[in-house]
Parts: structure tokens; C-alpha cells; sequence
């Protein structure tokens, strides 16, 4: 189970096949983009591989050199996605069709984690996968930071709006309790 700083965080969780280009690339992004707009704690954020054949390594150096040229750390090491990810998490966040279908296969029901594609964070005639940079060159790593770079502050916009919406229903119900309606 992963370990969370605050109960009231929105948490999110990039996925990808090895957990070591695409999804710490998510995650790195997204971090940056909490911290630099003073959102550290209320927005929390992991990655995850469908596959374990990367589990406790780093993120690709050839995608962590690109990420850091443009600002980013990749810090994380590679972990495999849990059935307890989907009770633990708001929004999975896969990045390409096929780790979708493995996602929804392994998804149980009950689960409170909204699964959804990467690409529905990007504007209308964007690739439906961010592209695997794995078996490329290093333009490969570039177009996977320029997706994620578009898609991530849409997906920090999408979380802090369900914040927005949970905290005004929650709202309104103590509001009616407190009323006796």
C-alpha cells in the first residue's frame, strides 16, 4: 500500500507497461507542476507498471536525462500497479490503450479510482497512446515530455475541480444537516 501524506490529498496514478519511461515521466511532470503552483498536499501523486519486470529500478536514464534538460526529476523507482491502487487512488491515469485494458481487467469492483486515458487530458486530435520512447531514439523521449507536458496541467485541473465539486456537495450536506432538512 502506498504511504500518503494527507487523508484529504487527491491522488493520482500514471500508468504505463514497465513503470520506467512513460508513467515516472507523468508523475515527474505532475509533481512539478503541484509544486510550482504551491499545491504540495493536496495533490499527491505515484507511478506504476502493468509489468514487474523493471519493479524497484529507476526511471529510463535516456527518459531522465530528457526530463531533466527540460527541468523535471525523476525520482521514483518502478513498482507494479495493485488491486489496492484502485481503492487508494481518485484517478489512474493509463497511458495508452493497451495498459487500459489490462487496468480495467485487473480493476475490482467497488473501486472508488476513476480509469481513464492519458490522451482524454489532451486536446481533440492528440494520439489516443502516449507513444512507449522504450526501443527508440531519443526524439521518442522528447515527444513523450511534449505530451505529458500538454496533458498533466489539464489532469491538475480535472482533480482540483472534483476537489472543488466534493468539497461544495460536502458542504451542502452539513448545511442540510445542520437545518434539519
Amino acid at each position: 500500500m502506498t504511504d500518503f501524506a494527507s487523508e484529504d490529498a487527491r491522488r493520482v496514478l500514471f500508468v504505463c507497461l514497465g513503470n520506467i519511461c512513460r508513467s515516472p515521466t507523468g508523475e515527474g511532470v505532475l509533481r512539478h507542476i503541484v509544486r510550482e503552483r504551491g499545491l504540495d498536499g493536496e495533490i499527491e501523486i505515484d507511478s506504476a507498471g502493468t509489468g514487474a519486470w523493471h519493479v524497484g529500478e529507476a526511471a529510463d536514464s535516456r527518459m531522465r536525462r530528457a526530463a531533466s534538460q527540460r527541468g523535471f526529476d525523476l525520482t521514483s523507482r518502478a513498482r507494479q500497479v495493485t488491486v489496492d491502487d484502485f481503492h487508494d487512488f481518485h484517478l489512474i491515469v493509463a497511458m495508452d490503450r493497451s495498459n487500459f485494458s489490462d487496468l480495467e481487467e485487473l480493476r475490482p469492483s467497488g473501486a472508488r479510482a476513476d480509469l481513464r486515458l492519458f490522451s482524454d487530458f489532451l486536446p481533440e486530435g492528440a494520439p489516443r497512446d502516449v507513444p512507449d520512447p522504450y526501443y527508440g531514439g531519443a526524439s521518442g523521449f522528447d515527444r513523450v515530455l511534449d505530451l505529458v507536458e500538454e496533458g498533466s496541467a489539464n489532469i491538475l485541473e480535472h482533480l482540483l475541480g472534483e476537489a472543488e465539486a466534493g468539497a461544495a456537495s460536502g458542504a451542502g450536506a452539513d448545511r442540510a444537516s445542520a437545518s434539519g432538512a
